[in-house]
């Protein structure tokens, strides 16, 4: 059906049609983020202010000339599709001109083809402009689409995220306003729509999250908005290249920044012009424009004025008297500050430079050459050739003085300018020639004080450090570093360096810019870095963000000196035994004492460790916050809970295998190392008026490496008794001296009375058996916790108890070694039930659950082999039949169930392989379906078994299990017994004895065996290796002590707590130096143009 004309619209519906769009513009302003508050506290002339802003803009756009006809198609070149114009000739499309113009008084005639459509044409080109600045960011001024991650406001609140963030670093502010003018030194609260954008990009969110609200990691240029005029650069960039012309805009290389080098036109009539010139800019390629054309640039005196402070102390080219050529002077003219060369120098590029300079030039702007940004060092400059500075001190000069027209030479120039006698102000003249004069007494050119050695700057400051210190004695007590602190803070106040001046009186009043000296300690210690590689950082750090952010290396020993042992003050009631009353007392040798004879170990052996009761002291103060919160938590009066503390200890010690490096020198040691270490279980305290112990502190990770302290570090293998007995002998000796004593130390500002419990739970079966001084594993006596021999515990799997003890193995051990009944060995061994060396440690009757897991999963693979082949109808296999059987079970586990192969039995491996799933692998291998079914079932019983010894607390996480503990470890033994008889006919396995027999006994007694287990000390294994890559040295004993020393400091609860609230500052280290990162950051910054 087709259409007719559209009808005139009448005079009253165009007038109801200007009124709704005027509404819905209305709407719009109020919906944005400055008109959030509740209607209740809205001022009752809002709308008058609203239209006084329209038509206080409206006016100020009248004043501004008209655009060029093109400038709508040059806004396009930043990415940003400006608005489609007004119709003017339509009735029904309003616009936002259309809106305003009927502010300025409806849509007569007159404005639609008088001068409103001047007016028209003004408000479309700043609703254009305003649309490019909300695509931009506030802070860094790239394009928000470019950016990945959420456009946040300027004015708005933060966000709960944001919070809880900036919270955990210390920052409590609740505006973006307060964080921006904190983070990136801007104030945004007078910021306008029509000026500034009003949102800022996601990465400039994350330098402010990661700065912590306080400073900023990366350095973020800040640009200058100005309001819309006619060479506005948003609305007519001036760069042809950001014109889209439908191929791809090649990318400028950035390079170093470096002053421009200069042109002849530049000298012309007038010589000292150098301090006009400006630094070459990112990317900038124009070639030489002749000075008259070219306006003075003030970045260049900002920057010579800022690093040189020469203004008063060098001569200025204009002081030449004859007219010389322009290269000649040139030659003789400072490369950085363009005043005639005062002590000179010379890089190795050939260019040459005052010394002063220079040196300042390098320490702000990096080691490289000005001129041809060639690298140069302090050390690499030198003096200039005899005959170049015969001829600069030839050079004629004029008398700056009026009324003395003389011509004098530039080496008499001093003398010169001394002999005028001044009348009026000839004090200070004379201090003002005394900076223009030329600092060289004769032979050697004077050197400037930072070129200088220590010694030689100790020895040129001697009589000013004598005079403020003779002043710091008299007038302020004696506190010589706040006097030079003050000196230096007014001098940086005097040269207008208030940005420096600010940062140094804030690290003055304990608040400055950078980090704790412990959170940069946490972050060297957990991301493993070596001195170098941390020493490297920190400088990188501190050149790219002009801050420093992290502390030097003296600060961070400073500070890990309180978190090691020998730092805090203890005493012991009484004094402990043959133990020293020191309290400073650091890394010792182990056999520091020990005297070989000939039966002995070699004396060789490597060994570092820590006091027993000073790192126990150490350990009770790094736990001091947490002790102090479990008194308030359970309600006790802080003042009267000062004796009753009980504190248990589990032990551990361990073989770390070996542990052999290609570096470092010495004696030759074995590459077998060990490490016996402690845990902090738990502490608790007995009240005056309770009955029962209440537990205050509990570990919460008792298996984590990041709780089990290391005490020692030998370098020794574990196998070899004599040796071990020596080092440990000490540690042993300290441990019973401290059972019978009480520590007096202060917590919380108090002294209180701790006395300590030992547990020896973290050893596996070897360690158990080398320190009770039992047969080895293979021996017919099974059990370390019973007298069974391995018959009886096949004949009987279940019904067992426990009743060795380390008392009655010293008695039977006294009985092995004088046989007072005279009797044969094989009676006499009968009788001391396996005991053949002196115990030498208490441990605990307990089981190791990490190698009780790995001992099980080694026999449950074991049995997969042969049930795979069928043993039970085989009497005597082959081996080859045996190795065909284990090949086929590892192919079968490496295709279905991604396990590799390993030669020794690991933790990992035995999780994944006792498992269902794994069990129904291991089955399609299994011919027969009743065997099957029989190994299905015997998984299912050691899975609900498991979590009895493996849990932290059994009766709380399954007691469900727990409770039926019993019953399935007697169907698991019948199911041995009967079905798996061929392999358990007289003999099994030492932890497949104690799983069956032992474990309701021991956890009904201790409550637990996985809290007790030596798993922190097994994963450490893997620190050792890496804090040994970390501090390679070439003396192993200096390596021992570094790998103890932060290892220590690894598990401290006081570096773990400032580590996890600086999290964030530790992942944005890389981040922040990251060159491809920084190369994106530049990339993006270029298609922006610059304001």
């Amino acid at each position: 059906m087709r259409r007719g004309p559209p009808r005139e619209l009448t005079p009253a519906e165009t007038e109801k049609q200007a009124l709704s769009a005027i509404m819905a513009a209305e709407s719009l302003e109020t919906d944005g983020p400055r008109s959030s508050m509740p209607p209740e506290l809205h001022h009752p002339h809002s709308k008058f202010s609203q239209w006084k802003f329209k038509l206080f803009r409206v006016k100020s756009m009248e004043k501004a000339p008209l655009p060029s006809e093109t400038q709508s198609a040059k806004g396009c070149s930043l990415g940003i599709s400006p608005p489609a114009a007004p119709n003017i000739k339509s009735d029904h499309c309003m616009g936002p001109g259309s809106v305003m113009k009927l502010c300025l008084g409806g849509k007569g005639k007159e404005n639609v083809e008088g001068p409103g459509k001047r007016v028209d044409i003004k408000l479309q080109e700043m609703e254009i402009h305003m649309n490019h600045l909300r695509c931009l960011c506030r802070i860094c001024g790239m394009v928000l689409r470019k950016v990945k991650g959420p456009v946040h406001d300027v004015h708005g609140d933060l966000d709960e995220a944001s919070k809880c963030a900036l919270r955990k670093m210390g920052c409590k502010f609740t505006t973006w306003t307060e964080v921006i003018l904190k983070v990136f030194k801007v104030d945004v609260k007078e910021d306008t729509e029509s000026v500034h954008p009003l949102s800022f990009c996601h990465r400039c969110w994350m330098a402010a999250i990661r700065g912590g609200g306080v400073c900023s990691f990366t350095r973020t240029r800040v640009p200058e908005w100005k309001p819309h005029s006619s060479s506005c650069h948003l609305c007519s960039p001036r760069k042809p290249s950001f014109h889209r012309r439908g191929r791809k805009r090649r990318k400028v290389i950035p390079k170093a920044q470096s002053l421009a080098k200069r042109t002849r036109w530049d000298h012309g009539d007038s010589i000292a012009i150098g301090e006009k010139r400006a630094l070459r800019p990112f990317g900038d390629r124009h070639g030489p424009v002749l000075t008259a054309r070219r306006k003075p640039s003030i970045p260049r005196e900002q920057w010579v004025r800022n690093i040189t402070h020469c203004q008063k102390e060098h001569l200025s080219t204009k002081l030449i008297s004859e007219k010389l050529p322009v290269d000649f002077i040139i030659s003789f003219t400072c490369m950085v500050c363009d005043h005639l060369l005062s002590d000179p120098a010379q890089s190795p590029c050939g260019h040459l430079f005052c010394r002063s300079c220079i040196i300042k030039f390098i320490h702000v702007l990096g080691p490289h050459c000005p001129a041809c940004n060639m690298p140069c060092a302090p050390d690499d400059l030198t003096p200039p050739a005899k005959t170049f500075l015969s001829a600069l001190y030839f050079l004629p000069l004029h008398c700056p003085n009026d009324g003395c027209g003389v011509q004098v030479r530039l080496d008499s120039f001093k003398a010169h300018c001394l002999s005028h006698e001044l009348e009026e102000d000839a004090s200070q003249h004379l201090s003002q020639l005394d900076n223009y004069l030329l600092t060289n007494k004769g032979g050697r050119p004077r050197q400037h004080l930072l070129s200088l050695t220590r010694r030689a700057q100790k020895h040129r400051l001697k009589d000013l450090k004598n005079q403020v210190k003779v002043f710091s004695d008299k007038e302020e007590g004696g506190d010589l570093k706040s006097v030079c602190l003050t000196l230096f803070l007014l001098a940086l106040r005097s040269g207008n360096e208030h940005r420096q001046a600010d940062e140094l009186e804030a690290m003055m009043q304990g608040r400055g810019f950078g980090l704790n000296p412990a959170v940069c300690l946490a972050i060297r210690v957990n991301t493993f870095l070596s001195c170098s590689q941390y020493h490297k950082m920190y400088r990188t750090v501190k050149a790219t963000s002009g801050r420093q952010i992290f502390q030097p290396l003296h600060t961070l020993r400073a500070a890990e000196k309180e978190l090691l042992p020998g730092f805090h003050q203890f005493e012991w009631q009484p004094a402990l035994k043959n133990v020293s009353a020191s309290c400073s007392v650091g890394i010792i040798n182990g056999v520091s004492g020990w005297v070989p004879s000939v039966d002995d170990a070699p004396a060789d052996t490597m060994t570092r460790r820590f006091r027993y009761d000073v790192a126990l002291v150490s350990a009770l103060k790094d736990l001091e916050e947490d002790i102090m919160e479990g008194l308030r938590e359970s309600g006790m009066e802080d003042s009267v809970c000062t004796s009753g503390f009980s504190v248990m200890i589990k032990e551990c010690c361990d073989g770390m295998g070996d542990v052999s490096e290609k570096h470092g020198g010495g004696p030759v040691v074995p590459e077998k190392a060990v490490r016996f270490s402690f845990t902090v279980m738990s502490v608790s305290v007995l009240a005056e008026d309770c009955e029962e112990e209440v537990t205050i502190f509990t570990e919460p990770k008792p298996n984590s490496e990041m709780s089990c302290k290391p005490l020692c570090l030998m370098l020794v293998d574990e196998s070899d008794h004599e040796t071990l007995t020596a080092v440990l002998g000490p540690v042993v000796a300290e441990r019973n001296a401290m059972k019978e004593s009480r520590l007096i130390l202060s917590i919380g500002g108090l002294p209180r009375s701790f006395r300590f419990h030992f547990r020896g739970t973290g050893y596996d079966e070897k360690m158990v058996r080398d320190l009770e001084g039992l047969e080895a594993s293979g021996s017919s006596y099974v059990c370390t916790l019973c007298d069974s021999s391995r018959a009886d515990a096949s004949q009987n799997m279940v019904l067992h108890s426990i009743t060795r003890s380390h008392e009655e193995n010293l008695e039977r051990y006294e009985i092995w070694r004088t046989n007072p009944f005279s009797e044969s060995v094989d009676e006499l061994r009968d009788r001391v039930k396996g005991v053949s060396t002196k115990p030498f440690m208490d441990t605990h009757p307990t089981m190791d659950a990490l190698h009780c897991d790995i001992g099980n999963a080694t026999e449950f693979y074991k049995i997969f082999q042969d049930e795979i082949g069928e043993v039970y109808k085989k009497v005597n296999p082959s081996r080859e039949e045996r190795r065909s059987w284990r090949a086929a079970l590892d192919k079968q586990l490496r295709k279905k169930m991604k396990l590799k192969p390993v030669m020794r039995m690991n933790g990992n491996y035995a999780r994944r392989l006792m498992t269902l799933e794994t069990m129904e692998v291991v089955c399609e291998l299994v011919p027969s379906e009743e065997r099957r079914e029989a190994l299905r079932e015997l998984m299912r019983l050691y899975i609900q078994m498991k979590p009895v010894w493996r849990a932290t607390c059994p009766a709380k996480e399954c007691p469900d299990q727990l409770c039926r503990y019993s019953f399935n470890s007697q169907r698991f033994a019948d199911l041995l017994s009967s079905t798996f008889k061929y392999r358990y006919n007289g003999k099994i396995t030492n932890y497949l004895h104690k799983t069956l027999a032992h474990v309701p006994e021991i956890i009904e007694r201790d409550g637990s065996i996985g809290a007790w287990a030596s798993e922190g000390n097994e994963s450490a294994n893997k620190l050792f290796r890496r804090f040994r890559k970390m501090n390679a040295r070439q003396s192993k004993a200096f390596e021992l002590e570094d790998v103890l020393k932060h290892h220590w400091l690894y598990t401290s609860k006081h570096l773990q707590k400032f580590m996890e609230a600086h999290k964030d500052s530790a992942k944005a280290f890389q981040a922040t130096i990251d060159p491809v990162e920084i190369q994106d950051d530049e990339d993006m910054s270029l298609e922006v143009t610059d304001f």
